[in-house]
Parts: C-alpha cells; sequence; structure tokens
C-alpha cells in the first residue's frame, strides 16, 4: 500500500510540473512583450559581430603572437581544431591550399588547436602534428577553451571567416562546402576597407 501511495504522489508530482511548463509556455505565446523581449536579446547577440580577440592561449606556433586588432585590413580564416579530430584531418588539404593561394592576397589563417583529449594538450604532440600535417599557418594552442569559449564554439572543426573591419561573417561546422567557403574567402579579399 505504502509503494502505491509513493506512485501516486510521484505521479502527482509529473503531472503538476508538465501543467505548470505548459502553463509558462501558453504565458509566453499569449504574450506578444515577452516574446519580443526574447526576440530582441536574440537579435542583439546576432548582430554583435566583432570577432573575439584570440585571449587564453598557452602558446603560439609558426607565429609570434597575434590579435585581432594586429589582424585589421586583413581576411581571417579563424580554423578551429584538433590533431585527432578525422574530420579535421579531412579539411587540412583545403585549409591549407587556402592559405598558400591568398595569403599573399590578404588572407591570414589561423588555426586554433583546442584539445578534445588531454594528451592533445602537449605542445610537443601538437608540434609534431603540425610538422607531419604540413602545416605553416600561425597555430594558437587553447587548452584551456579560452578563445573556443569567447567564439561560442561547439564543434570542430569550424571555421569563422573574419572581414577587413573585424567582423564574423561567416561561419562553417564540419566537412564540406569547400566551393563555398573558398568562393567567400575570394570575395572579401576583393572588397576595400
Amino acid at each position: 500500500m505504502f509503494s502505491r501511495l509513493k506512485t501516486t504522489a510521484t505521479i502527482a508530482l509529473v503531472v503538476t510540473a508538465v501543467a505548470s511548463s505548459a502553463a509558462a509556455i501558453a504565458n509566453l505565446v499569449a504574450s506578444p512583450a515577452a516574446s519580443n523581449a526574447a526576440g530582441s536579446v536574440a537579435n542583439q547577440a546576432t548582430h554583435s559581430n566583432t570577432a573575439p580577440e584570440f585571449i587564453g592561449i598557452d602558446k603560439w606556433l609558426n607565429s609570434d603572437p597575434l590579435t585581432m586588432q594586429q589582424l585589421r585590413g586583413k581576411v581571417v580564416l579563424v580554423d578551429f581544431w584538433t590533431y585527432t579530430c578525422i574530420n579535421c584531418i579531412h579539411v587540412l588539404p583545403h585549409v591549407k591550399s587556402w592559405n598558400q593561394k591568398y595569403k599573399d592576397q590578404g588572407l591570414v589563417v589561423v588555426g586554433v588547436h583546442t584539445p578534445e583529449y588531454s594528451f592533445e594538450r602537449d605542445t610537443d604532440n601538437v608540434q609534431k602534428a603540425i610538422k607531419r600535417f604540413g602545416i605553416t599557418y600561425p597555430v594558437a594552442q587553447d587548452n584551456r577553451y579560452k578563445t573556443w569559449s569567447a567564439y561560442d564554439n561547439q564543434y570542430w572543426p569550424a571555421f569563422y571567416l573574419v572581414d577587413k573591419k573585424g567582423r564574423v561573417v561567416y561561419t562553417h561546422f564540419g566537412e564540406g562546402d569547400y566551393d563555398q567557403t573558398e568562393a567567400k574567402i575570394k570575395a572579401l579579399l576583393a572588397e576595400n576597407s
């Protein structure tokens, strides 16, 4: 009997929770002011597209430390990657090709190496991977996810294209759309500052 009472009480709690959630949702839907306030917060977040600085970088490889402020007037491809991610390895030939083709026209590729596993935090391992993959562009070692978090990034690989004014104007997550990404690089390089 006691277990039946516990079951009944549990069901009652679940029903109450569902009912109060449904009521809260109904209030939001019915209230244009609440709905508009939520939308404006989201719009503000998407309209603030200034590229974050490289922060919390443990070590810069292939380069002295860089800042977004220094890179104004250049088109910047920020590539979040890690050296054991198969998808990151698959996109590397494209990233390396873009770097070679467009670096003399104003493209700066910055690989932000953000480790998924603890052994990927080791600078020697990252340096060996850079050499193995033939990466010549700057790589920022972001072991503490500070730059990753500043970009609110969630994926490997992830591309953030930054225009000459320092604004993130294009993103791509995962593999694919290489022609589209390259077309955007070319279009940004063609723009006047």
